[in-house]
């Protein structure tokens, strides 16, 4: 992506203010403020405590297997499916090794529970937050909520229908998870909780003031920024935290504003893909899958925002469109940035994926969750 943003600007594809005024600063403060917020919940240490909670409350195989999606599917929808994935994969290898689960069913759950849980909230996913910030609609949480978390839910349910087999099965104990960090010191966990009450506290707010007719006063990036405040003025690890946030995905984005304007300037998105004709739910949800295979899904959702601009779209529409773009993930690997991290993570503790063993899972899946959502959308928005 990086080397397509700088080959248009050098060959004048694209000039440099038009390339300047193509990346969408509301998008980089909210990924850069969640991705610090994130970071220091994975420094701090906090996971160690959930970990040691989740065994002591789950007695039995499929307590742990309902409370752990629980857990990855509601983190997923507040702390971006990204950055709880660096943060579950030392926490779902380390449960896998307490409880003798294969290490490869409990990082499927993981992938399916961050890409589903991460559906009915914008910002849950990158694509989602593009989605809400070219829809507009009066409260975003609201209206992702509102259209999106029954089916979300019966999406979740199908994972432990789907998993339960595999999730039962005992590991031999052939490997040894990576420890997971303990609290470097008591400030940075209360700053870390300081910044997550912040970050509950606004959200609420601004649900709070769509219920009750008023202007909301918290633009979500604004949310994100101030959640990551705390961070950033008090936390002594600060320094360690901004070097270690996901500044390759804060470039990626900034090459991908800068490409995907380039090519919907060049008019070869529009001619090739009429998406003018896209005016059925279940034609959106089937075209985001497929072309989220293709182009990956925030790609795909950029691109597509020219057309959402001039033509106009349903909320209907519009949630069907961050749907299929998100539940891509579940079909293959490559369908999400998160089972990506999740599967290289793994891999270097000694724990791989084959792309086969993803995909018998991922497809049901990803169908049945397909249906679901079509006929939720269909018949309740």
């Amino acid at each position: 992506m990086t080397v397509g943003a700088v080959l248009v600007l050098l060959t004048g594809e694209i000039s440099l203010p038009k390339a300047i005024s193509a990346i969408n600063p509301d998008v980089m403060v909210f990924l850069f403020g969640m991705f610090v917020v994130g970071e220091a919940v994975s420094t701090s240490g906090l996971l160690a405590g959930v970990s040691d909670y989740i065994c002591k409350v789950a007695r039995t195989r499929d307590q742990l297997l309902l409370i752990f999606i629980t857990v990855m599917a509601v983190s997923s929808a507040f702390l971006i499916n990204d950055t709880v994935a660096i943060i579950g994969t030392p926490l779902a290898l380390s449960l896998a090794y307490r409880y003798r689960i294969p290490p490869a069913a409990v990082l499927l759950v993981l992938c399916f529970s961050l890409t589903t849980g991460s559906v009915p909230s914008p910002i849950g996913n990158p694509q989602n937050f593009l989605v809400a910030s070219y829809w507009n609609p009066p409260d975003p949480f609201l209206s992702f909520a509102t259209g999106l978390f029954v089916p979300t839910l019966i999406s979740l349910g199908l994972i432990v229908l789907l998993m339960r087999t595999r999730w039962m099965k005992y590991d031999n104990g052939s490997f040894h998870p990576p420890d997971l960090p303990a609290s470097p010191d008591r400030n940075l966990v209360r700053v870390t909780i300081l910044s997550l009450l912040i970050l509950a506290t606004l959200i609420l707010i601004r649900i709070g003031c769509s219920i009750l007719g008023k202007p909301s006063v918290f633009p979500l990036g604004v949310i994100a920024l101030s959640a990551a405040l705390p961070v950033l003025l008090l936390a002594k690890q600060r320094v360690v935290i901004i070097r270690q946030i996901d500044w390759r995905t804060l470039v990626f984005f900034v090459a991908m504003f800068v490409l995907m304007q380039s090519v919907y300037d060049s008019g070869w998105f529009q001619t090739s893909i009429p998406f003018t004709n896209l005016t059925t739910i279940p034609l959106i949800l089937m075209v985001s899958i497929i072309l989220s295979q293709l182009i990956s899904n925030v790609p795909f959702i950029a691109l597509f925002q020219p057309v959402i601009a001039v033509s106009g779209m349903s909320s209907g529409y519009m949630l069907a469109l961050a749907a299929g773009s998100t539940i891509a993930g579940n079909l293959t690997i490559l369908g999400a940035a998160s089972n990506v991290i999740v599967i290289q993570q793994a891999e270097k503790a000694g724990v791989s994926i084959r792309f086969s063993d993803f995909i018998r899972i991922g497809l049901p899946l990803t169908l049945l969750q397909a249906i679901i959502y079509t006929l939720w959308l269909f018949y309740f928005t």
